[in-house]
């Protein structure tokens, strides 16, 4: 159980390297543009990314992958893969949950699970696309962690990732940061138990002004981000 917890706060760490802090995921479109201007806009972002796209899209991909990679169905993990490739079509959003995933196999690969192993080289092969909550699932899954648990974390992770992104770009402190996290704890934890709940064919996504700002972003003339 222990070490189950250790591997839930490894992969959900801000610091871990899966290349997450490069990306804001629309947020400095919506700075730049004046949208977003304090804590309160920034909880707005947050939660409409949280309840519109991150929890019944990706956390859903990764509660399901838990359970396949933890019976060591690989195949049953490219097809959630796939299922979550065919939902991204902004072009930076994508290019950053591939990036974040192909980082996050190589790590969990060079633990020494074999299982991770193959997911990595399945996705330097091109036989999956490799998208970060597909691989966070399946790493978590082979440490046996339970799908709402595998969710939550994917989802707090998520939500960690724009909170510090925000504190470059808007007059956002710390501890406003740390406040607006646990205010997000509920909605979490009630998109946790909805996400591995959900059957694959009932993920869906849909917020389209996040997804304009997306594509936005390539034209903006000063970037901080990649994403």
């Amino acid at each position: 159980m222990t070490e189950r917890l250790l591997a839930v706060l490894q992969f959900a760490d801000g610091l871990f390297p899966s290349g997450g802090f490069a990306h804001s995921f629309g947020l400095e479109t919506y700075t730049q543009t004046g949208a977003v201007r304090d804590a309160a806009g920034v909880a707005e972002f947050v939660r409409a990314q949280l309840e519109g796209s991150t929890g019944p899209a990706d956390a859903v991909a990764a509660a399901c992958v838990a359970r396949r990679a933890r019976s060591g169905d690989l195949a049953g993990c490219v097809e959630m893969d796939r299922r979550l490739d065919a939902m991204k079509w902004v072009p930076e959003f994508r290019a950053a949950s591939l990036q974040m995933g192909r980082q996050t196999a190589r790590v969990a690969a060079s633990a020494g699970d074999a299982f991770m192993a193959k997911v990595a080289r399945a996705i330097d092969d091109g036989s999956m696309p490799g998208h970060h909550a597909v691989v966070f699932g399946a790493a978590l899954g082979r440490h046996d962690a339970e799908p709402d648990i595998v969710a939550a974390a994917y989802l707090h992770s998520t939500a960690t990732l724009l909170v510090n992104a925000a504190l470059r770009l808007v007059a956002f402190g710390q501890v406003e940061g740390q406040r607006l996290l646990a205010s997000l704890r509920p909605l979490i934890a009630r998109l946790a138990h909805e996400a591995a709940a959900a059957d694959p064919d009932e993920m869906w996504s849909f917020t389209p002004a996040l997804e304009i700002a997306g594509v936005r972003h390539a034209g903006l003339d000063a970037r901080m981000f990649r994403s």
